[in-house]
């Protein structure tokens, strides 16, 4: 199961509401679909096109955006309407069907399909020394990450190992996704020395690519007591969950080293 996700140049327009913001589905015959709908909490009527762009999870960064991908889904990809307008205190749908063909691998292909603002809208900002004002265009977009797989895959977790940062004393843990399906994890982690327990919480839920690594972080910064990493050798073991509730889980359990 996939997690909620919003993405949005600066800030997106607070009373237009997507729902689902992800979607994951698995092709059947060739084929699947399914609905998205926008809601307008605003009086006023909104106006925006429907586009799709090819994404990704990067290594360090996280989410971004490609030119182009080979798990693009938007080539088999259909949806309708490709511009739309929702009247003030009502909603739309926005209906889409994926179509594989049978010569097509199995594996995941995935899209961010983005409703965008038609209307721009103005920010202003003095220049505290000169005194001038700013005026800045803002094009808000929501973006709806929609996942299909095609035959019988799935993901496979594995700790790689875990790193240290002396200067921002940023703890993280290395995780490979090798199969063929992305997914959202969440980590609970314990941080020993000596078999003494130093630190026990959780991460928040962070997305693996398909055939991908990412880095999670381990913030031990919200501990009722405040935590200082001293010099030497510690593990960090826990597990990594996923699913309704996190009822999925592997275990793990890595050494690292602070300077």
């Amino acid at each position: 199961m996939f997690s909620t996700f919003l993405l949005s140049e600066n800030t997106a327009k607070a009373d237009i509401t997507i729902s689902p913001l992800v979607i994951e589905t698995a092709a059947k015959q060739g084929q699947a679909q399914g609905n998205i709908t926008v809601t307008n909490g605003d009086t006023k009527s909104f106006r925006s096109r429907v586009y799709t762009e090819p994404f990704t999870y990067d290594l360090e960064t996280g989410f971004k955006l490609l030119d182009s991908s080979p798990f693009d889904l938007t080539p088999y990809l259909q949806f309708s309407p490709r511009e739309l307008e929702v009247p003030g205190t009502d909603n739309r749908r926005i209906r889409f069907i994926a179509r594989f063909p049978p010569s097509l691998p199995d594996g995941e292909y995935r899209t961010m399909l983005f409703t965008e603002n038609l209307e721009a809208t103005f920010q202003e900002e003095q220049n505290s020394s000169k005194g001038a004002i700013f005026r800045t265009a803002i094009v808000p977009r929501i973006g709806v990450a929609v996942y299909v797989r095609k035959g019988n895959i799935s993901h496979n977790l594995t700790a790689v190992n875990a790193r240290f940062d002396s200067k921002s004393q940023q703890l993280q843990l290395l995780v490979k996704n090798s199969g063929k399906a992305s997914v959202i994890t969440q980590g609970e982690w314990t941080i020993k020395k000596e078999n003494k327990q130093i630190y026990n919480g959780r991460g928040i839920d962070t997305t693996v690519i398909a055939e991908g690594e990412r880095y999670l972080t381990v913030d031990y910064s919200n501990a009722a007591k405040k935590i200082q990493l001293e010099p030497g050798e510690y593990q960090l073991s826990g597990n990594l969950g996923w699913g309704v509730n996190q009822t999925n889980k592997i275990p793990f359990s890595v050494k690292f080293i602070v300077p």
